[in-house]
């Protein structure tokens, strides 16, 4: 019998108001302006358990580098795997904050070279939301640190019990 005890998690998701309230509706028309329909970020208890994390494979979140990325300095996570694989670990606070535009620093841990792990914090690593909904990872001294290149491919996972993003380069295309 194991005496782990599973990782609790609330999944995020947004609630849309479609319809106005009374007083809503008629500030519309005083005004003469259109409803517009708002969305808000809240918990929800997932009826499915948490994703689980295989500590044998654990990256959960894997890509390819892109050259904008490089350019940029700057890792684009998808909408989906950032709400699945990293938010629901995170408050809703926390994620309100990022759902609203702010940058939220993080820790980073880059384990590539698993004998020494290196860890990036600080103001120059936050996750922040792109104008699409998804969402970008700073940290430009990993990039220049791993020598990341186009193509190059990535895991990354968030590690629930040091509330930090754990990263590792899976495969590089060129030789450094």
């Amino acid at each position: 019998m194991s005496h782990e005890t599973p990782l609790l998690s609330l999944k995020k998701t947004f609630f849309y108001n479609f319809f106005p309230s009374k007083a809503e509706e008629e500030a519309c028309k005083l005004n003469n302006t259109p409803y517009v329909v708002t969305r808000e970020l809240i918990e929800i208890r997932d009826i499915y358990p948490p994703p689980k994390i295989n500590l044998e494979n654990p990256w959960q979140i894997k890509k390819k580098i892109t050259r904008d990325e490089i350019i940029l300095g700057k890792l684009v996570i998808p909408f989906f795997e950032t709400f699945e694989y990293i938010l629901r670990y995170w408050t809703l606070d926390a994620a309100k904050s990022l759902e609203n535009g702010y940058d939220v620093p993080i820790d980073v841990w880059d384990l590539t070279g698993a004998n020494v792990p290196k860890k990036y914090e600080g103001e120059n690593v936050c996750l922040k939301k792109l104008y699409n909904d998804d969402f970008s990872l700073s940290c430009i001294k990993l990039f220049n640190d791993r020598g990341l290149g186009d193509g190059d491919e990535i895991g990354l996972y968030w590690d629930p019990r040091s509330s930090s993003l754990m990263f590792k380069l899976l495969s590089q295309i060129r030789a450094q």
